[in-house]
């Protein structure tokens, strides 16, 4: 389904609800630019320090998109689990998972609070920037302790730049992506405006550093466009 979310008047904040995950999909393509880039680059090095019976948690797995990828291309003995809070999301992941007869946990959890297993890969996509930084930063450190010895954690965000005239065109660079990708100017700001105070997002840098105090021997991006990145930190 195309995503119409925000061609109405906007009534709350941005939530994970039914309406958002029946179009989710195609929201994700239409608005993270190079998606499909991404994902195949995180697909790549998860692919690559994913081990035999090894454990792969995808935090925030929203409708299993990257799970069901990676689960095409697997080719030894692994356990793949999905967490989410959004009971829609994890209906459209369960639904997707036994069409294509796939193998792959999808379970309603608090990813702060959840009981890991020592596993070989971490991947969060675009979930981290809806934590609160305090938390946020707790749950990464939760995460490296969770990780066998040089495991990695994949994670993409939105980023800012603290440089005020580049951080405003960085995001006049992606209205205009959004534009190309059929979006109206009223759809672009009803959702920039339910996204006030839900999204919260680092900086390249900041990102980097959450990621090195909380444990990891290093961080970098591995992909980047305007201000959307894809980070990979090692234990």
């Amino acid at each position: 389904m195309n995503d119409k979310v925000f061609t109405k008047p906007i009534k709350k904040q941005f939530e994970f609800d039914e309406e958002v995950a029946a179009v989710f999909d195609d929201m994700l393509e239409r608005s993270v630019p190079f998606y499909k880039d991404s994902q195949k680059i995180t697909e790549f090095f998860a692919l690559k320090n994913l081990h035999e019976d090894g454990i792969l948690y995808d935090l925030g797995c929203s409708t299993a998109t990257i799970l069901l990828n990676i689960h095409r291309k697997l080719k030894l003995n692994a356990v793949l689990i999905g967490l989410d809070n959004s009971e829609a999301m994890l209906a459209q992941a369960q639904r997707k998972c036994e069409a294509y007869g796939a193998n792959i946990e999808v379970l309603n959890a608090d990813i702060l609070e959840y009981d890991y297993k020592l596993a070989d890969v971490f991947i969060s996509n675009y979930t981290l920037q809806f934590i609160r930084p305090l938390v946020r930063e707790e749950l990464v450190k939760k995460i490296a302790v969770s990780l066998k010895k040089e495991g990695v954690f994949i994670f993409s965000e939105k980023v800012i730049s603290h440089h005020a005239k580049l951080n405003k065109e960085l995001i006049e660079c992606y209205y205009d992506f959004k534009k190309e990708q059929g979006y109206s100017e009223y759809e672009i700001m009803q959702k920039r405006e339910a996204l006030e105070n839900v999204l919260v997002p680092y900086s390249e840098e900041e990102n980097i550093k959450m990621a090195l105090n909380a444990g990891f021997s290093h961080c970098e991006v591995i992909f980047r466009w305007s201000n959307f990145a894809t980070f990979l930190a090692i234990k």
